[in-house]
């Protein structure tokens, strides 16, 4: 994925929100998390270079997630199964793979989220009206944080900065989250992804 570098001007720039307000906590933090099966919303994605993508992105908790990048750039990324994998939108390729688990976007998740585990949340704070979380591995901090930033009146998660375990950070801005939706497995099949790439294009 690609990166961005500072949260609090970003988080400045997508919601004019009152200073100063109480921040979550950590509990009713992961109860809303574990409570949150379905998901989907549009998103932006800034770019260390100042660059930006586009698209939407699908969560079914525990263990799926798909975004869908808008054309010009049409990559896919889908976690299931414990594996990443990366569609090239541009290739008939097969898609790179990775572990779920050595990526931070494992902590969103993983069939249960405990923050108030010992070690896993290192900061804690509140950020123009927003609560923002970084949450660790405590068993594997080397693999990078999660910082997420949440409303409070209704609850939401509004975006997310994962830095990975080279350092690279990528933000993903969050539209209105819709909850409670129903999807086909195969949305989250790399099986049936990979099987359209071998399918002949018709004339």
């Amino acid at each position: 994925m690609k990166l961005t570098a500072f949260l609090a001007p970003v988080l400045a720039a997508v919601l004019a929100l009152p200073a100063h307000a109480e921040k979550l906590s950590l509990n009713a933090i992961s109860n809303y998390i574990n409570g949150l099966k379905t998901a989907e919303a549009e998103f932006r994605q800034i770019n260390a270079d100042g660059s930006t993508a586009t698209g939407r992105v699908l969560i079914q908790r525990p263990g799926r997630m798909r975004f869908e990048y808008a054309p010009p750039d049409r990559t896919l990324v889908l976690a299931t199964g414990g594996q990443v994998a990366v569609f090239d939108g541009k290739s008939n390729q097969p898609p790179e793979q990775y572990p779920l688990s050595k990526t931070p976007l494992n902590l969103i998740l993983a069939r249960t989220v405990d923050l108030t585990r010992d070690k896993m949340v290192v900061g804690h704070d509140e950020v123009d009206g927003l609560t923002v979380v970084t949450a660790q591995d405590p068993a594997h901090p080397e693999l990078g944080t999660l910082q997420m930033a949440f409303s409070a009146n209704p609850l939401a998660l509004k975006q997310w900065l994962v830095t990975d375990e080279a350092g690279g950070r990528t933000t993903v801005i969050l539209g209105p989250l819709k909850t409670g939706q129903s999807y086909e497995t195969s949305l989250f099949s790399i099986q049936a992804e990979a099987a359209k790439l071998k399918r002949p294009e018709r004339k």
